[in-house]
C-alpha cells in the first residue's frame, strides 16, 4: 500500500501534465491548419474575379502577359490569356483535381497530367499548381512553427506530406498575424538550398479585400 501510494501520488500529476501538453499541442495544430486556411483562401472567396499583369523576364527573353482568372471556391479555376497576340485565348481550367489547357491556334484541348503540376507555367517562374491551386498548405503538408525576429508576424515552415506531388523540400512562409496575408514565401529544394522567393506586397483593398497587388 505504502509503495501503491507514493507511486499513485508520482503518476497523477505526471498524466495530468501529459494531458495538459497534449491540449495545448492539439490548440496549437488546430491553430495552424487555421492561418493556412485564411492564407489558402484570401484569394479566392467563395468566388473572384481578377485580372492580372505578368511580367516574365529570362535570360534570353522577356515579355508581358495579361490574364484574367475566375475561380469558384478551392477548386475551380479558369485562366485566359489576353495578350500578347501570339497567346491571346490560351486558357486553363481545373475542375476539382483535373487541369485542362485549351490552345486556340490548333483547337485542341490537352489534359495535363498530375505528373506536369510542378512543371512552369506558360514559360515563367510559376507552376501550374501555382496558378490554379491544386494543392493547399493545409491539406499536402505537415506544418509547424518556427523561430522569426518579428511578433507582428508567423513563421511557418511546411514539409511535403508523402502524398503531395511537390517538387519543394520545404517551404518557409511569413504571415501577418493581423490579415493573414503572405507577405512573404521561401521556396527551398530538396537539398535545403533556397531555389525560389516570392514577395507579397502593396497591398490594397480590392472588391472587398485587403490584399497583396503586387
Amino acid at each position: 500500500m505504502f509503495y501503491y501510494k507514493r507511486l499513485q501520488n508520482f503518476l497523477l500529476p505526471l498524466f495530468s501534465f501529459s494531458w495538459i501538453l497534449l491540449c495545448s499541442q492539439a490548440k496549437a495544430d488546430s491553430s495552424l491548419d487555421n492561418i493556412l486556411d485564411k492564407a489558402d483562401k484570401i484569394f479566392r472567396s467563395n468566388s473572384s474575379h481578377m485580372q492580372l499583369e505578368m511580367f516574365i523576364e529570362t535570360e534570353h527573353w522577356d515579355r508581358t502577359m495579361r490574364v484574367e482568372i475566375w475561380t469558384k471556391g478551392m477548386d475551380n479555376t479558369l485562366i485566359t490569356i489576353k495578350s500578347p497576340k501570339k497567346d491571346a485565348g490560351i486558357t486553363t481550367l481545373r475542375k476539382n483535381k483535373s487541369m485542362w489547357n485549351y490552345f486556340p491556334k490548333i483547337n485542341k484541348v490537352i489534359k495535363v497530367p498530375p505528373s506536369m503540376m510542378m512543371s512552369s507555367w506558360m514559360g515563367s517562374d510559376f507552376t501550374n499548381d501555382d496558378l490554379v491551386k491544386n494543392s493547399t498548405f493545409k491539406d499536402d503538408y505537415s506544418s509547424k512553427f518556427i523561430t522569426g525576429n518579428d511578433s507582428t508576424k508567423y513563421y511557418i515552415e511546411l514539409i511535403p506530406k508523402g502524398k503531395s506531388n511537390s517538387i519543394w523540400g520545404k517551404i518557409h512562409l511569413i504571415i501577418n498575424k493581423n490579415t493573414t496575408l503572405i507577405e512573404r514565401q521561401e521556396n527551398y529544394n530538396e537539398r535545403g538550398e533556397m531555389a525560389r522567393t516570392m514577395i507579397f506586397s502593396s497591398v490594397k483593398k480590392m472588391g472587398g479585400k485587403t490584399i497583396p497587388s503586387k
